[in-house]
């Protein structure tokens, strides 16, 4: 007996709530037409990735930088409209971001 049975036997007029998709989330991101800012710095003698330009909600551009430092498992900040994210993902991101259908260019390096 798993643990869905188990808890099926609990609480029998329980209907369990649908988990939102990715995808829902990806549609309330507001797509632009110019591109998004990739580039590496150091600071400090350690490297950074910094998104910067983009022009939607600033919301948008938080639940973006929580997104990408989640499937990255990074540390990293939202500060002054530029996500900064710790070392050199420029790669990866530049991925996850044309994934979700947006232009990236690749500045520095």
């Amino acid at each position: 007996m798993d643990l869905q049975d188990q808890l099926k036997n609990l609480f029998p007029d329980h209907v369990p709530q649908s988990s939102p998709d990715e995808n829902d989330e990806q549609l309330d991101i507001w797509l632009q037409d110019d591109p998004i800012i990739c580039k590496y710095e150091k600071r400090k003698g350690k490297p950074i990735t910094i998104l910067e330009g983009y022009t939607g909600a600033t919301e948008d551009f938080k639940k973006l930088a929580k997104e990408i430092k989640t499937k990255l498992s990074v540390g990293g900040s939202f500060k002054e409209d530029r996500i900064i994210i710790q070392g050199d993902y420029r790669d990866k991101i530049m991925a996850i971001l044309k994934e979700k259908g947006f232009n990236v260019k690749r500045v520095g390096g």
